[in-house]
């Protein structure tokens, strides 16, 4: 058992980095995955460490990501950035607050939870020997 532990931790620490990074392939590719990273953290408790991990991400788009587009030339992409990092900027302000961020990006924009369709359940009981309830569509 001893043996299979020692090669699993050999094998965890032999991962080359290239293995264990992601590594977008064009600037859009890398503003997708920020926005992912950030509608997975956007309601989550505020720690520390999670306003570090968000400031870095902010800060990838206004160097890294920001030069990208620009070399890439694509305008609307450069003013996609700015939108998005306003909407961050945004976020650790109202999450400083106190308050909860209503919200999410999409499309590399803020959507409001209110703007976002929402669909009404009506549950009947269905006449049968199942206990299952249904709703009629």
């Amino acid at each position: 058992m001893e043996l299979v532990n020692s090669e699993l931790r050999k094998k965890s620490t032999d991962m080359p980095n290239s293995d264990r990074y992601y590594t977008p392939q064009d600037s859009k590719d890398a503003m997708r995955q920020i926005e992912k990273l950030f509608n997975k953290y956007k309601d989550a408790p505020l720690t520390q460490e999670l306003v570090t991990y968000h400031q870095n991400l902010v800060n990838r788009l206004k160097t890294d990501i920001m030069a990208a587009a620009k070399q890439e030339k694509v305008p609307a992409r450069v003013d996609s950035i700015n939108s998005m990092i306003a909407v961050m900027d945004r976020w650790l302000k109202v999450r400083l607050a106190g308050n909860p961020f209503n919200g999410k990006m999409k499309n590399f924009k803020f959507v409001g939870d209110e703007s976002l369709p929402k669909f009404k359940r009506h549950v009947h009981k269905m006449n049968g020997s199942s206990g299952h309830r249904s709703s009629r569509h």
